[in-house]
């Protein structure tokens, strides 16, 4: 496991933009994002494998939110743009994936953060 610090939460107007960062302490073979809204299930967001590159994201969000990922820092962004009501939530950082299982799945991550809290006013 590694420890995951995340930044960049806040509060801001529907079509407003975010950027949350998420830094690890070491490597980690993929790292993403997990959200939740009060009174919900907890959601998968986006995720990125570091060796391939490739990026997953929730239908909720495609065309809007954008991964990305430092190696060399060990540190994954999240891009928000044209953030709506509904992407308000606490939102986890989560990092290293087992062997088994698929990215939108919270078992399927065996580090997550502390959240940091994405607020959007309509």
């Amino acid at each position: 496991q590694v420890q995951l610090v995340e930044s960049g939460g806040g509060s801001v107007q529907a079509g407003g933009s975010l950027r949350l960062s998420c830094a690890a302490s070491g490597y980690t073979n993929c790292m993403g994002w997990f959200r939740q809204a009060p009174g919900k299930e907890r959601e998968g967001v986006a995720t990125i494998y570091t060796g391939s590159g490739d990026t997953y994201y929730a239908d909720s969000v495609k065309g809007r939110f954008t991964i990305s990922r430092d190696n060399a820092k060990n540190t994954v962004y999240l891009q928000m743009n044209s953030l709506k009501p509904e992407d308000t939530a606490m939102y986890y950082c989560v990092a290293g994936c087992r062997w088994l299982g698929h990215w939108y799945s919270p078992d399927y991550y065996n580090s997550w953060g502390q959240g940091t809290q994405v607020t959007v006013s309509s």
